[in-house]
């Protein structure tokens, strides 16, 4: 069945665009509270949201579609992706939202749907939702003294930030570490600073002034040259970038040099597999990840699964084959001791405690390979499937022979976009770029 409104991750758009209007937001409260009506009892849905502009009309929008279906509504504000996970599991609330389109600028946004264990929606009910938002609504509307009531939960940054230092050692102690926290000026920037400071650390914190526009503006995971300048200027131990949700990390050394999510994985598999704490012998991450850390892995005894693109495919792996640490290079860390989804601060809190363990700079703690060369390239189209077309068949299959059983080449439609992503990575960096350059001409002429 084709899905007209969720993809990948959530329903997404350019705001007060569709998807993303305020009255299809209200259906979606509608068909969500009505898709986990699982009793007679009051039901309660958690919303949180980043710091988008329009993340105050879509929380509104949403509040009155649940309201209107009889479900009461617990509005958390400006909270970070995997919090509102958590909340939603600790305060047994039957559904939880996240208003955000993560990394991307303010101009978009999105909405994420949490099932009561915390963990994203399966596709079949998400097919399930679209299915009451196509249907007559106003038949589900709730007897006027069973309206729904909403009301905010002011110690939920608190409950956070509890949670996220009980994720880490009880003794630790970051007295010491000069720590720069970028906060992308959204969910997180005032979570992530209050929990470094209330276990010691020196805390500069960037990208903590949100003002609706700002969010992942030059800042945060996905723009790092703030926070390695700032790291440089304070002259500090580490750096830890979010992203607009903070479902994501990177890392800077205190050389200035960026440590991306393949290497963060490193670290924890080595550190967890020494302290047996790998339920697993090995972890998940996607088609995206580094060759050099898959044979990183296999050095110290330890398996990679990938999967396609995505966390919610890294997370359906590990729940379904008994890992608990998965992840992307793009700073997804998902520990699920601890988590049901990516949880930035949450990781950059676990190598915190690697760090003060070992005694060591931040550059030689994470820098556990050599990463192979990898080429990415982007391919706009405008209709059709060019994937489907011999002429790129043929480039694909020519271009795997070329870069043999010692490379790998990945090609995928993105998500989100028209755009084709053409991937490839080899000990021959010369190889591997001219194998990229080839197959993306192709597709290139052909979607033209």
């Amino acid at each position: 069945m084709t899905r007209r409104y969720f993809g990948t991750d959530g329903i997404r758009g350019r705001s007060n665009t569709f998807p993303i209007t305020p009255d299809l937001a209200l259906k979606v409260g509608m068909a969500a509270g009505l898709a986990f009506r699982r009793g007679d009892y009051r039901h309660r849905v958690v919303i949180g949201k980043d710091t988008r502009l329009s993340g105050y009309m879509l929380e509104s929008a949403l509040q009155a579609g649940f309201t209107s279906v009889g479900v009461d509504v617990l509005l958390v504000g400006p909270m970070p992706t995997p919090a509102v996970a958590h909340i939603t599991r600790s305060m047994r609330a039957d559904l939880g939202v996240m208003i955000s389109a993560s990394h991307n600028p303010y101009d978009d946004n999105g909405i994420k749907l949490f099932a009561p264990d915390g963990y994203k929606l399966s596709d079949q009910v998400e097919l399930e939702i679209e299915r009451l938002i196509d249907s007559d609504l106003t038949r589900s509307y709730a007897p006027s003294a069973a309206i729904g009531r909403a009301k905010r939960i002011d110690d939920a940054q608190a409950r956070y930030i509890e949670f996220a230092k009980r994720t880490v050692d009880r003794n630790l102690s970051l007295e010491g570490l000069r720590v720069v926290i970028d906060c992308a000026n959204g969910a997180a920037y005032r979570v992530a600073p209050e929990a470094l400071w209330e276990l010691g650390a020196e805390v500069v914190a960037i990208g903590v002034e949100p003002n609706g526009f700002n969010i992942n503006k030059d800042v945060g995971s996905t723009a790092p040259s703030a926070l390695i300048a700032k790291v440089r200027e304070t002259r500090a131990d580490i750096g830890v970038a979010l992203d607009g949700d903070a479902d994501r990390v990177i890392i800077v050394d205190e050389k200035g040099q960026v440590v991306d999510g393949d290497q963060l994985m490193a670290v924890v598999a080595a550190t967890w597999a020494e302290d047996g704490r790998l339920s697993a012998p090995g972890l998940v991450s996607t088609v995206m990840s580094n060759l050099g850390f898959e044979r990183y892995l296999s050095t110290i005894g330890l398996t990679l699964e990938r999967t396609p693109v995505g966390d919610r495919y890294v997370v359906e792996r590990m729940r379904a084959q008994g890992y608990n640490l998965g992840g992307e290079p793009s700073g997804h860390i998902v520990m699920s001791d601890y988590a049901t989804t990516g949880d930035g601060l949450v990781a950059a809190l676990q190598l915190l405690g690697v760090v003060q363990k070992a005694g060591r700079p931040v550059s030689e703690v994470c820098h556990r390979f050599e990463p192979l060369p990898q080429i990415l390239k982007n391919v706009r189209y405008k209709a059709g499937q060019p994937l489907e077309d011999d002429q790129v068949k043929s480039a694909i299959a020519a271009a795997t022979v070329r870069l043999g059983a010692e490379g790998r080449l990945v090609i995928r439609p993105s998500g989100t976009e028209p755009v084709i992503r053409v991937m490839a990575e080899g000990d021959d960096r010369d190889l591997v770029a001219n194998v990229v350059d080839d197959v993306a001409d192709v597709i290139r002429r052909v979607a033209a």
